[in-house]
């Protein structure tokens, strides 16, 4: 895997109730990653962009919601996320910048 892959793998943190909650509880972050993405880059990435041990990390593919608009219906598009398990002892802030 390139550097340069590594760095665009990872697109922006998921910050939700339910992602924060599994933080506090069980030392897990989430992230929405592009949708080629394979479990091994996304560790690698969270591994070398935050300097923390990964244990785990499980996908799931997010389907688009179908919207009414003007034009009729509308799809949004499909997404990627990935729930991160980090080592004990480890920790990803968010808040503090890392």
């Amino acid at each position: 895997m390139s550097q340069e892959r590594l760095y665009k793998v990872l697109l922006a943190p998921v910050v939700s109730e339910k992602a924060v909650g599994s933080a506090e509880a069980v030392s897990q972050v989430v992230f929405k990653v592009t949708k080629d993405a394979k479990k091994p880059e996304i560790k690698a990435a969270v591994e070398k962009m935050f300097d923390v041990k990964v244990d785990n990390v499980r996908t799931l593919v997010m389907k688009g919601k179908t919207k009414r608009t003007r034009f009729g219906l509308g799809k949004r598009n499909d997404w990627k996320k990935a729930y991160v398990r980090l080592a004990e002892g480890h920790d990803i802030d968010f808040a503090m910048g890392g």
